[in-house]
């Protein structure tokens, strides 16, 4: 009488490994794969170009305070107090090609609005002082390091987030800020988690819109429910 055998066939049958067949196609659809990605990585590299990348680090502990991925043209703004002169100032930059460029600076008195000055004036009006407002300078800066004093408070304004300098690294402290390209891998993380929040938010508020629509068609229906 012959011995059952196992129900899957003998080891090393048809049944117990992949055929050849099947192994050629997997082969042949990870080769695939990989060239498709080949190809379209300079086309990633070109959607996704433009993008500045900025990094907010304590100088002193190298602990990262802010990460972000800037569109071009995006604009970030520092505001702080120049205890030399009384003024409060605010600059504001571009994120352009890897760099933040300086495009407007203000020295705010309590007068009221300052003046409008040329930018070839700005250099002066840094050391002399005085209320005055500038546009259109172009600046660039790699990197800036700011050391806090006791009443600047500078504070870092980045779309929704405000970074205050005092409170991350305290009185004395430096914080340092980079400006570099993004690399593509950095900006499609960017794009595809900025398209994943974009649809949640519309998701979420359709939702509500349609759970609104639900609850005024129900009480409509019945109108002599108590507290309506």
């Amino acid at each position: 009488m012959p011995s059952p055998q196992p129900l899957g066939g003998k080891r090393g049958g048809p049944q117990g490994r992949p055929s050849l067949r099947f192994r050629r196609r997997g082969t042949l659809l990870l080769v695939g794969i990989v060239l498709a990605l080949s190809l379209l990585q300079p086309a990633l590299e070109l959607a996704t170009s433009g993008y500045t990348r900025i990094e907010l680090t304590d100088a002193r502990t190298g602990s990262q305070l802010l990460t972000v991925i800037l569109h071009e043209s995006e604009p970030i703004t520092l505001t702080w107090k120049n205890s030399l002169f009384g003024v409060d100032v605010t600059e504001v930059f571009l994120a352009k090609d890897g760099l933040l460029v300086q495009t407007q600076v203000t020295y705010a008195g309590p007068q009221g609005t300052p003046p409008s000055v040329s930018p070839r004036d700005v250099e002066d009006l840094y050391h002399t002082g005085g209320p005055f407002s500038a546009q259109g300078l172009s600046k660039p800066f790699r990197q800036i390091l700011f050391r806090v004093g006791e009443v600047g408070r500078p504070r870092l304004y980045v779309r929704d987030r405000v970074v205050d300098f005092q409170r991350e690294v305290g009185f004395g402290g430096r914080v340092l800020l980079v400006a570099r390209p993004s690399t593509w891998r950095e900006s499609l993380l960017h794009v595809w988690t900025a398209l994943c929040a974009s649809i949640w938010r519309r998701f979420h508020a359709a939702k509500f819109s349609v759970g609104e629509f639900q609850q005024t068609w129900y009480i409509s229906q019945h109108p002599f429910l108590p507290g309506v």
